[in-house]
């Protein structure tokens, strides 16, 4: 005869068990999907109607986010909490983005150019998450001086969100796909030995030449795909060896979902900013 905490204990136990076999189809499972966003730009309501939208089920799906959790959005803060959050319990798969370097390398150093280039890119949009209603830099005669106390706050009160975004990997792989932030560089056989600029900034010389130095499939953002073929919606390369899927949500267009089967099908879905109240 079980007690009541033993039973909780079975319980819980038997949940995590549950758990592990719907992550793994070999012990028995269900097939995972595999769900792909980026470039959220904190779009935090956005984030969570688009989950809800796919059904997210972290017990069963691969959530990769392949950069751009920062700036220019209205809630650049709780996107950053949300996403570790994800990856700490589900292993969520979280890359590095342009906007994330930015980001950390103002915060985490005293250089004004740092400072000047992040502010000037969406930053202070991401500061005005991270202060109170009452601070100092929501008034009209906020400076530099408010800036830097807000800097000051900010590594010390959220270091965790910096030291994450801060570590964050380049690029991550499976057999069949290469997922990244913005692309790789075509002259370059080994594209892991290219720079890291490239994985987090390169444009045109990537989506405009195919891809020879891999035969996965390169599923990328950074890139509006707006540029790519003139709508918001997820674009699929004619040539077969790319996938952009950079909404420009924070720009009031919408934030893609690519949904990869077990099977390798795609199927595309978004949230258009302008349906979150």
């Amino acid at each position: 005869m079980e007690d009541k905490a033993g039973n909780t204990t079975k319980q819980h136990f038997s949940g995590i068990i549950n758990i592990l076999i719907c992550r793994h189809p070999e012990w028995g499972g269900r097939t995972i999907r595999t769900l792909v966003i980026s470039d959220i730009h904190g779009c935090y309501k956005e984030l969570g109607a688009l989950l809800q939208k796919v059904n997210y089920n972290p017990a069963a799906d691969q959530l990769v986010l392949i950069g751009d959790y920062v700036d220019r959005g209205p809630d650049s803060r709780a996107v950053v909490q949300q996403v570790m959050e994800l990856h700490q319990e589900w292993g969520v798969i979280v890359l590095k983005g342009n906007h994330d370097k930015m980001a950390c390398d103002a915060l985490m150093n005293e250089d004004d150019k740092l400072d000047t280039h992040w502010l000037t890119n969406g930053g202070f949009h991401t500061l005005m998450s991270y202060c109170g209603e009452n601070s100092d830099f929501r008034k009209p005669d906020a400076g530099w001086n408010e800036y830097m106390r807000l800097k000051e706050f900010i590594r010390s009160e959220y270091k965790d969100h910096l030291n994450f975004l801060s570590s964050l990997p380049l690029y991550y792989e499976t057999e069949a796909h290469l997922f990244v932030h913005a692309g790789i560089h075509p002259a370059i056989e080994n594209w892991r030995s290219q720079k890291s600029y490239d994985f987090i900034w390169i444009r045109e010389p990537f989506y405009t030449h195919p891809v020879t130095s891999t035969d996965k499939t390169v599923v990328f953002g950074h890139t509006p795909t707006l540029e790519l073929h003139n709508s918001p919606e997820i674009w699929f390369s004619p040539h077969g060896d790319k996938i952009g899927i950079d909404g420009a949500c924070a720009y009031g267009e919408q934030l893609n979902c690519l949904e990869i089967s077990a099977e390798g099908r795609y199927q595309s879905h978004h949230i258009r900013s302008c349906q979150i109240e």
